[in-house]
């Protein structure tokens, strides 16, 4: 279904709810909408369309009360109809860009820079920043060697950039021999000298994806000599995070446990990394409403995220976490404006 199966009144009536939902908390009632809606109707036919709405699965009818709130559908045609259709005014748009460009300073490293956007999406917004901390500078692969050792382990002899070696020891699942490893190490030279290290990773990957019945088993063990060794030493994504405690203050009592899972995947990390990675791409503001993030920690709870990038790069992703009842109106724009000036203060440094 999508906003354009709602005729105009049906679609003024929801963006009335949800708004009116996410300033009170409390389940919306027919004569309520239609006192807030500005639509020339009755009660009683407010509570018609209500119900219409509600077959539509875009409104529900908790069991403690007559009035609406919004499901998770509800929340996503409201958020698509919101990005479509309303620009932030120019005003405040620039009164936001001020606020955050005295909170994010080109004076900073990039560790504390991120920090600071995190600070700044917590302190706006009055939920959870969190920033993904920028990739290491790229990584140019020139030669590598692959040595053997006793007990099934191989020493990788890395040299990269222009001369800077690194020597790595992996344990392998198997015996090779010197020859296999010599041609393995000739297979890498050969295709990926003067690739970075994520391109020849990507570049492997797809190729372990492919049919492996037709890959012969040195090729098989070239590919996963070279997925072991040439992982960028530190390079495991991380993140920081800012004001948890606000999401203390939107919880209800009822909830703890939901948000004692949130703050378990902020801990773990694993998911929550997963979920921002698939905005690393993206252009613009990605939104995950409750259970759309795949996740079962953020099954009521929502992210709004966006890429920062540098010379045309993406370095990482920030987002705002909190209830699905947030205030997208605001946080959108944050997010939006956050990612567009810690790009720029990336780019000067």
């Amino acid at each position: 279904m999508t906003e354009l199966e709602l005729n105009e009144r049906k679609q003024r009536l929801l963006r009335s709810l949800v708004e009116e939902y996410i300033r009170e908390g409390q389940p919306v009632g027919s004569k309520r909408l239609a006192e807030r809606s500005g639509l020339a109707l009755s009660p009683a036919s407010v509570r018609n369309i209500m119900a219409e709405l509600e077959d539509l699965g875009v409104l529900a009818s908790p069991h403690t009360s007559a009035g609406r709130v919004p499901t998770e559908r509800g929340y996503r045609m409201y958020v698509d109809s919101l990005l479509k259709s309303r620009a932030m005014a120019e005003p405040r748009a620039r009164g936001l860009k001020r606020e955050l460009e005295a909170l994010i300073r080109p004076e900073h490293s990039p560790q504390e820079l991120v920090s600071q956007a995190s600070r700044a999406l917590a302190e706006l917004t009055r939920m959870a920043g969190v920033v993904v901390v920028p990739r290491r500078e790229v990584t140019t692969l020139r030669q590598v060697e692959f040595l053997p050792l006793s007990d099934r382990r191989v020493l990788v002899v890395l040299v990269i950039n222009r001369s800077e070696v690194q020597n790595r020891i992996i344990q392998t699942e198997r015996d090779y021999r010197e020859e296999d490893l010599r041609q393995a190490s000739n297979y890498i030279n050969r295709t990926y000298a003067g690739c970075n290290l994520d391109q020849i990773r990507d570049g492997l990957l797809r190729t372990m994806r492919a049919d492996k019945e037709q890959m012969d088993a040195m090729m098989q063990a070239t590919l996963d000599l070279a997925s072991r060794g040439l992982k960028r030493e530190g390079d495991e994504p991380d993140y920081v995070v800012s004001g948890e405690a606000n999401l203390l203050d939107t919880t209800e009592a009822g909830d703890i446990d939901k948000l004692r899972d949130l703050f378990e995947a902020f801990n773990r990390k694993r998911d929550v990394l997963h979920l921002l990675e698939r905005s690393l791409t993206a252009e613009g503001v990605q939104i995950f409403i409750g259970r759309e993030a795949g996740y079962d920690a953020f099954d009521e709870y929502s992210l709004v995220s966006a890429p920062y990038r540098a010379d045309e790069s993406s370095l990482g992703v920030l987002a705002v976490v909190g209830p699905t009842r947030m205030d997208y109106e605001k946080v959108i724009p944050t997010v939006d404006v956050t990612a567009r000036i810690l790009s720029a203060t990336l780019g000067k440094l």
